[in-house]
Formats: C-alpha cells, sequence, structure tokens
C-alpha cells in the first residue's frame, strides 16, 4: 500500500477507529496496573522509598536471593560484575542489620537509603509537574495557531504518545524513577515538535491537505529516524557494552530511559501521521470551512 492511499484513500473517521483501539489498550494496561499496585506504573526506589545495595558477583542470583530472603527484596539485576539488589521500606533496625551483613560478607559494597518521606515528595512533584507540562503546551500550542481544533489534536496526541509510553514500561517491566520521568517529559516535547511541524505545513502552505501532508512526512521521517538511530545507540551501549567490556556495568537509569524513549518515538510515529493527520484532514476539508491558504 502506497503512502498516498494511507493518507487520503480511507476515510479519516475509518483510520481514526485504529489509535482510538490503542489508546484504549494502553488505558486498560494503565488501570489494570493502577488496581494492583495503586500507581499505573510500577514505581521505583525514588517514589516508593527502600534501600539500592551494589555487591560484587561472586556468586549465582539464587544464592544471592536466598542470602537475603528475610529482607524485603524487591528486585535482583545482574549488572557486569556486580549485582545490583533492591530492598522495599525496613524498619532501622532491620537496615542496621542488612548494612552490617553486606559489609562484613562483601568489599566494595555499596549501599543507598531513600527515604519514604523524601519519596512522597518526589511522588508530588511529578505529579504537579507533569499536568503543568501538558497545561503550558497547549497554551502555546493555541498561541501558536489561535485554531481550538489544531490545539486540541496537538494535546491528544502528545498525551496517546505518554499513555504509550507509561504502558510499554509495565510491558518491559521499566519502572518510574527520576530518569523515566525525565523521558517522558523529553517526549511531551518531541511530540509537540512534529505536531507542530505537521499543523504548520497544513496550515500554512497552499495545496489540498493531503497533498501537504505527505509533503510533510517526508521532514517528519527523517526527524524521527535520526532521533530513533540514537537511542537505539544509546539502547545497545547501556545494555550490552558491558559484556564486551567487563570493566564496565550496565548502564540502568540509560536503558530504562531509552527504552521509554523509543516506545514513546514509535508511538509519536502513529499519532502524529495518523491521529493528528487524520484529525487535521477531517477538520480541514469540512464542507464551508473556509481557510487562508487553503486551495479547493
Amino acid at each position: 500500500m502506497e503512502l498516498e492511499d494511507i493518507v487520503s484513500k480511507y476515510p479519516p473517521r475509518q483510520i481514526m477507529l485504529i489509535p482510538i483501539a490503542i489508546i484504549a489498550i494502553a488505558l486498560i494496561s494503565l488501570g489494570v496496573t493502577y488496581l494492583g499496585t495503586g500507581s499505573p506504573v510500577h514505581l521505583g526506589i525514588e517514589f516508593t522509598g527502600g534501600t539500592l545495595v551494589t555487591v560484587p558477583a561472586t556468586e549465582s542470583e539464587d544464592a544471592v536471593a536466598a542470602e537475603f530472603a528475610g529482607y524485603p527484596l524487591s528486585d535482583i539485576r545482574n549488572v557486569g560484575s556486580r549485582y545490583m539488589l533492591q530492598f522495599g521500606p525496613m524498619s532501622d533496625a532491620d537496615y542496621a542489620q542488612l548494612a552490617k551483613q553486606i559489609n562484613s560478607k562483601y568489599d566494595n559494597a555499596e549501599i543507598r537509603y531513600m527515604g519514604p518521606i523524601y519519596s512522597q515528595e518526589l511522588q508530588a512533584q511529578a505529579i504537579k509537574y507533569l499536568p503543568i507540562s501538558f497545561l503550558l503546551m497547549a497554551i502555546v500550542v493555541f498561541l501558536v495557531f489561535r485554531e481550538p481544533i489544531v490545539s486540541l489534536l496537538v494535546v491528544i496526541s502528545a498525551l496517546a504518545d505518554i499513555l504509550t509510553a507509561a504502558a510499554s514500561m509495565n510491558l518491559t517491566g521499566v519502572q518510574l524513577s527520576l530518569g523515566t520521568v525525565a523521558a517522558l517529559l523529553m517526549l511531551i516535547g518531541y511530540s509537540v515538535d512534529t505536531d507542530i511541524l505537521l499543523s504548520m505545513r497544513v496550515l500554512k502552505r497552499k495545496g489540498t491537505v493531503e497533498e501537504k501532508i505527505i509533503g510533510a512526512m517526508g521532514t517528519g521521517f527523517m526527524m524521527t529516524g535520526t532521533t530513533i538511530a540514537a537511542v537505539f545507540s544509546l539502547i545497545v551501549v547501556s545494555n550490552f557494552l558491558y559484556l564486551i567490556i567487563p570493566s564496565f556495568t550496565r548502564m540502568d537509569v540509560i536503558a530504562d530511559m531509552s527504552t521509554v524513549l523509543i516506545f514513546g518515538l514509535a508511538a509519536d510515529i502513529f499519532n502524529t501521521w495518523i491521529t493528528n493527520a487524520q484529525g487535521l484532514r477531517w477538520y480541514m476539508n469540512r464542507p464551508k470551512k473556509a481557510v487562508r491558504g487553503q486551495r479547493r
């Protein structure tokens, strides 16, 4: 099927059923996780509180898990020559006993404690700033285009990108951390870039709506393609470099961020060039809709 067929052959309302279905699946995934954990995504140690321990990988993961079975061990990862262990909240006495046991058994162990008060503050900030970023984005887009429907389509597309990326976190086991929050905020900015590119081409240039959408696609695909290539390089380096160079460890923060970004960028291709593009196509081709620069 040619690109022109995808853009212009089928009615916009028919094509829009596809993104609606994907958004519904993402919402179901987030809803199921919320019912099970109290949060739409699995929270990392920065938001739940707990203890993060890194020890030399001198024995198997099962042996390490059995060693600390008496503590709230929630996750264990092999990061090259070391294991990263994540423990849930525990009493001061248990924490002191855990630290003593680790220091007596391992050399060069690293222990980091995250208190519940700090974790609750981070949750409050994340809940506060994500909606604010969407609100500011909507205001800026409206000031640029002065078209409520166009602004709404940009916001919906960005929201769909975030929902898809968040649902992918549940699928891949990536937890919400300070790094993944930053990745989600980056996706909002990137989504606005591609949606504004599309909206500017459709509203400001001459020609039919379908011709202008197809013209914008060439630039948009090149933008997204180069970004995906860069993020894919980060995925390879952060996940597999330690297998080649033993002195390196797995870069968990970068690996999690790049995973969120790659899913979000893939969603942005879909939401910009189907959700937003077909919404603009429907809006601009409505009967008796006179738009400056639009050739009938």
